[in-house]
């Protein structure tokens, strides 16, 4: 009998990513960007067919993707090596040369809307304003640029147009839980809202007609509902909540007079119809638990794009006549049926205070569980481990490694009072929820006390840094992947639009300064004794090499054991998959070394 060896690290990394999609008006081209080739590029898809054929070779991840409104060329945008510095270019639906439209070295540029005749482009750019961002408007046929709106207060953002182009519609950004929106109107600025003392966010918002608004907010609630202001009588008007459960997306089909809206309750998605006429809403049930993104096409067809935690990124159609979706890609993980890979469970358990915290507890493979678990704090920190796929969880989990992934205290989906718990407290409440976290799980005897690894990436890589100086007990071994080490040298080096929201966000140097000394990591540089894996991407605009950097020398003064790979050709992330497989087979092979062949040696 034939006999084969497990799955290597390709099995698990060959798995393709989907960032962005874009459909035709006439729905018969669907394109998407993928790493099919190992790195992230445009493909096509001639529909009803389903089969994928490249239009780009520029090999950089893609942050947008849009079609001119009859179908005649597309707006995407890119940015170099992982350093999110988005630049905005044309290209024909067949593929081919990449037209730059707006391109400045240095600056980065965010897509608001192309005109009804195409002619226009509108957008937010960092230049001439890098802190507070400034809005255009580009004649595609001219060239001439048009100032619109110069940011003073908040980064301010462009996201929609109205069909006459007399209403545009703005959020300023002052911070993560405090994002009021805006309309200028024949030249004058008019708020969504009414006034209020209290902060609260505006997630998405569009124009209907050329005077009607619908957009998502949590003003005066904790949950984010759908709303309504009317231009001409500059009424706001709540249309809809949902208990404990917040909208974050918004698409309208306008030929159905309906809105379609992403839920977001916890640890997944839903998505609703809400019919404008008569008010009424439906849940619409999809094959994924968490969405990424929906597309509307002018028939009322929905195409969405979405994973769980055992399905990686697909991209799904549901047409109007149908209730079931018909799958446009099929990706999966190389060799692995569905049914091997781990589904989470979701448990909750009270914190230090008694504040209660959600979670996902990914059991290890039974056959090759080697009694170890991966604490993993995520990013963000006002973001959220969902039931999301992600290649490196079920690798390890084929591995034999179990992972523990609180949603701690900040996490977002639970509210705006609770995810404005981080603010200005990096460091002592989600670190203490982390804690309790891992007590939760040895009482549950999914764990023991001295066989716990550490594991996070961005502010989870900060968590890691900080739980290993003041928690180092509980841990065998750390991987840092990209984490803020200090954060003063972190609020100095931020991209400049993110400063206006960093007082709020993390803390104030000179009036905090006691707080921010006892919350960074490298304030606790004696505590790190644990063997330490640290990545960094050389191109990481958020978190820059310097915090990696600096963290590694200071350890190995102390003559710490401390590993450190920089990846020259990435930023906040991954975006090639050479350089991914290589990360997580050295992850691997550092959680093996300092655990399971350490314990058979033993």
């Amino acid at each position: 009998m034939l006999k084969f060896s497990k799955p290597d690290v390709e099995h698990f990394f060959r798995t393709m990513v989907i960032q962005q999609f874009a459909v035709s008006p006439d729905e018969k081209q669907l394109i998407f960007s993928t790493n099919l080739n190992g790195s992230f590029d445009l493909w096509g898809m001639d529909l009803p067919h389903t089969f994928p054929y490249p239009l780009t070779f520029h090999g950089q991840s893609n942050h947008g993707i849009h079609y001119d409104k009859q179908g005649r060329f597309i707006v995407a945008s890119f940015d170099n090596d992982g350093d999110e510095l988005t630049q905005l270019y044309a290209l024909p639906p067949q593929g081919g040369e990449l037209k730059p439209l707006r391109v400045q070295e240095g600056e980065r540029h965010f897509f608001a809307g192309l005109s009804q005749d195409g002619k226009r482009l509108y957008y937010t750019s960092t230049k001439g304003n890098p802190t507070y961002l400034n809005s255009f408007c580009y004649d595609l046929e001219t060239a001439k640029e048009t100032l619109l709106l110069k940011g003073k207060e908040g980064a301010t953002s462009l996201i929609d147009v109205s069909p006459d182009e007399a209403g545009l519609l703005f959020v300023r950004h002052f911070a993560n839980t405090y994002i009021p929106g805006f309309v200028r109107y024949n030249g004058e600025m008019i708020s969504l809202t009414p006034p209020t003392e209290k902060q609260f966010t505006v997630s998405d918002a569009l124009f209907t007609s050329d005077t009607d608004i619908y957009l998502v907010t949590d003003y005066n609630d904790e949950f984010s509902y759908l709303a309504h202001f009317d231009l001409k009588t500059r009424q706001f008007t709540k249309q809809i909540a949902l208990e404990k459960e917040g909208f974050t997306i918004l698409k309208l089909d306008k030929e159905h007079h309906c809105l379609y809206l992403v839920g977001s309750r916890g640890v997944e998605d839903r998505l609703y119809r809400y019919r404008m006429e008569t008010g009424r809403m439906e849940q619409v049930d999809t094959p994924v638990d968490v969405i990424e993104q929906i597309v509307i096409g002018k028939s009322g067809t929905v195409y969405l794009l979405g994973r769980s935690a055992t399905l990686p990124f697909n991209l799904f159609r549901l047409k109007t006549d149908s209730q079931e979706w018909t799958p446009l890609t099929h990706f999966k993980v190389p060799s692995i049926s569905r049914s091997e890979l781990v589904e989470p469970e979701v448990f909750t358990y009270p914190s230090y205070d008694g504040l209660e915290i959600e979670g996902l507890y990914f059991r290890a493979n039974p056959e090759a569980d080697n009694g170890h678990l991966i604490l993993w704090p995520h990013g963000g920190p006002q973001a959220a481990e969902r039931k999301m796929f992600r290649a490196l969880f079920q690798f390890l989990l084929n591995r034999g490694y179990s992972i523990l992934a609180p949603n701690f205290r900040g996490s977002s989906g639970y509210g705006l009072s609770f995810m404005k718990m981080v603010e200005g407290d990096w460091g002592h409440g989600p670190r203490l929820d982390n804690v309790q976290a891992l007590e939760y799980a040895i009482a549950q005897g999914w764990v023991e006390r001295d066989k716990i690894l550490l594991m996070g990436g961005s502010y989870g890589g900060y968590m890691a840094l900080l739980l290993h100086g003041r928690h180092a007990d509980y841990f065998k071994a750390v991987v840092d992947i990209f984490g803020v080490s200090n954060l003063f040298s972190f609020i100095e080096s931020v991209p400049d639009h993110w400063k206006p929201a960093l007082k709020q966000w993390v803390g104030d140097p000179e009036k905090d300064r006691e707080k921010l000394l006892e919350d960074s990591p490298i304030t606790h540089l004696a505590g790190m004794t644990r063997p330490m894996l640290v990545i960094q991407g050389a191109n990481d605009p958020r978190v820059v090499k310097a915090e990696s950097d600096q963290i590694v020398e200071a350890l190995r003064k102390q003559g710490a054991d401390v590993e450190y790979l920089v990846l020259e050709d990435e930023g906040h992330g991954f975006s090639k998959k050479a350089n991914e497989m290589e990360v997580y087979r050295q992850v691997l092979d550092f959680f093996d070394r300092h655990t399971v062949k350490a314990t058979v040696i033993g």
